[in-house]
């Protein structure tokens, strides 16, 4: 099973590196611009094989995707001093149309897994350039607030001395500072946390609950302000969404998508609980939010729409 990363920046190799350590495929191409960057990523990460699990990574051309039942696009340029927002967005929008004709040129029937920021918008626009191969918006999905629900769930699973496997909690919406901590329907064992807090006599107070959301929300700031940039946790995201989609597994995650059906958030890219398979989205899972949790997943759409209006502009 092949996987394709193209962008061989930190995210792109460590996205590699968690596959390998995973055992997740068969074969592994990098795809960059500087080809020697993407030569030593794979040299570097092929000799670390021996202590993990018998796959094959290698560098190459568009060309080499062929037959790639996934491909990674990590590729994009960054933010320039004095660049707005938008000026960014436009850059990466006109790398992003040659990456994606590039890679369906040569893998038209792959899912393309997107996890360049910002991931919703840049989603939506891998979409719209996949369309015109006739691939639907459902095979082109992102990253989203995978890594985001896996940090919620870890914070609340150390409050509470738990395995955070057992935390069953999403964060939905943009993967940005309008991401949307869905408290209402967090559960550990069946049971929602003020329920499982008093079980464990162990309570769950106001001032530790916006303790926990802004260590979500701001996680990224946090640990770009100590070491300049954030790899390891989106490069297991990665490496856990190739998984299973390679296996078709039906897995319960919040990757972005193209969504319809839920109100207020129609053909907007963001994340929701979603089941994914080898097709990539196959069905999208509205959870039952309060009032409060709705205006904010409506006002975070808003948000994404707005910028993917205004490069139409």
């Amino acid at each position: 099973m092949k996987i394709g990363i193209v962008g061989c920046g930190m995210v792109g190799a460590t996205s590699a590196y968690a596959l390998v350590m995973s055992g997740v495929g068969r074969e592994i191409v990098l795809v960059d611009l500087n080809k020697a960057r993407a030569e030593a990523e794979a040299n570097d990460i092929f000799h670390a094989v021996p202590f993990a699990h018998p796959l094959t990574i290698r560098a190459g051309d568009y060309s080499d995707l062929k037959g790639a039942r996934v491909v990674v696009i990590a590729g994009g340029v960054a933010q320039k001093p004095g660049e707005s927002r938008l000026q960014l967005l436009q850059r990466n929008s006109d790398v992003f149309h040659q990456i994606v004709p590039s890679v369906l040129k040569n893998a038209p029937e792959a899912v393309l897994l997107v996890v360049s920021n910002p991931v919703d918008i840049m989603t939506q626009l891998a979409a719209d350039f996949a369309a015109e191969f006739g691939v639907p918006s459902c095979r082109v999905i992102g990253s989203g607030t995978t890594l985001d629900t896996a940090r919620f769930r870890t914070l609340l699973g150390r409050h509470f001395d738990v395995d955070p496997q057992h935390v069953h909690a999403y964060v939905i919406g943009e993967h940005g500072d309008s991401e949307v901590l869905v408290w209402s329907q967090a559960t550990i064992a069946g049971l929602d946390l003020d329920t499982f807090a008093t079980v464990q006599g162990k309570s769950l107070t106001n001032a530790k609950r916006l303790e926990i959301d802004e260590n979500v929300r701001r996680a990224a700031y946090q640990i770009i302000n100590g070491k300049g940039a954030t790899y390891y946790g989106i490069g297991s995201a990665v490496a856990r969404i190739v998984d299973v989609l390679l296996h078709d597994q039906r897995a319960i995650l919040t990757v972005c998508s193209r969504i319809h059906g839920v109100p207020g958030c129609e053909e907007v890219t963001l994340a929701l609980p979603h089941i994914v398979g080898g097709q990539g989205v196959l069905a999208t899972l509205p959870l039952p939010l309060t009032a409060e949790e709705g205006d904010a997943l409506q006002k975070s759409a808003s948000i994404v729409r707005e910028a993917i209006n205004s490069l139409k502009a």
